[in-house]
C-alpha cells in the first residue's frame, strides 16, 4: 500500500505511563499523553487535526478568493459520550478572525461550507452522526 494518497506515521510508547512519541515521515516529533501532561491526549490531537484541516482549507479558499485575512484562530470543543467508546457526539468550531470586512461575509461562509462539505478529509473521516456546529467571530 504505497501511493501519493497514502499517509504513514510512527508512534512509540515512551516506556512508562501512557506517553507515546510519534512523527510523520521526517517531520518533527510529537508527544501524545493520555493524561495530557507531556502532550495533547489522543482525543485532543483529533480535535487539533480537525481545526488544522478546516483552518488550512479556509485560508486557502480565502486566498484564492482574494479575501484579506490578518489572523485566524480556530477553537474546537468536543463533547464525548458518557459510556464506552466515549466517542465524540458533538463538536463546535469557532473561527476567530480579523482582516475581512463584512463585505466578504458570503465568501467567508462559502470557504467554511466548502471545507465542511467537500474538502476536510479529517472531518469526513469521522462518524457522520456527530453534531457539528460552526460560528465565526471577528476580532
Amino acid at each position: 500500500m504505497s501511493s501519493s494518497n497514502t499517509r504513514k506515521v510512527w508512534l512509540k510508547w515512551a516506556g512508562e505511563g501512557l506517553v507515546f512519541h510519534g512523527r510523520a515521515d521526517d517531520g518533527p516529533e510529537i508527544t501524545i499523553d493520555s493524561a495530557g501532561d507531556e502532550g495533547a491526549s489522543p482525543t485532543q490531537q483529533l480535535l487539533l487535526s480537525l481545526a488544522g484541516c478546516m483552518g488550512v482549507d479556509v485560508v486557502l479558499i480565502l486566498q484564492k478568493s482574494r479575501v484579506p485575512l490578518d489572523a485566524l484562530e480556530v477553537e474546537v470543543t468536543g463533547e464525548r459520550a458518557d459510556s464506552e467508546p466515549r466517542k465524540f457526539v458533538a463538536i463546535e468550531l469557532v473561527y476567530r478572525l480579523s482582516g475581512p470586512g463584512s463585505e466578504h461575509d458570503a465568501k467567508l461562509q462559502r470557504a467554511i461550507d466548502l471545507s465542511r462539505d467537500k474538502y476536510c478529509s479529517v472531518l469526513h473521516s469521522l462518524h457522520p452522526d456527530i453534531a457539528l456546529s460552526i460560528r465565526v467571530e471577528r476580532a
